[in-house]
């Protein structure tokens, strides 16, 4: 299995959360969210600037800056 970082998934596709690298109150803020192992987080859309990206967790879409997408481990699933 491919491990990469949140901030390369392409648009469209989806990834399942291994891991936060975060630390401290966006950990926490990560969590709230809902990226725990296993949950799928799929990229729906991207600023024409390139950043923030609007992704699809739990029901929820959020908006992410890179930085902090960089910060959240993921793999994809052939299944």
């Amino acid at each position: 299995m491919s491990y990469f970082n949140l901030s390369k998934l392409p648009v469209g596709a989806t990834a399942y959360v291994q891991r936060l690298h975060a630390e401290g109150a966006i950990r926490r803020r990560l969590l709230d969210i809902g990226f725990t192992q296993n949950t799928p987080v799929s990229c729906l859309y991207q600023s024409p600037a390139g950043d923030p990206r609007a992704y699809l967790i739990r029901d929820a879409v959020i908006a992410l800056r890179s930085e902090d997408a960089k910060q959240i481990e993921v793999d994809c699933r052939d299944n």
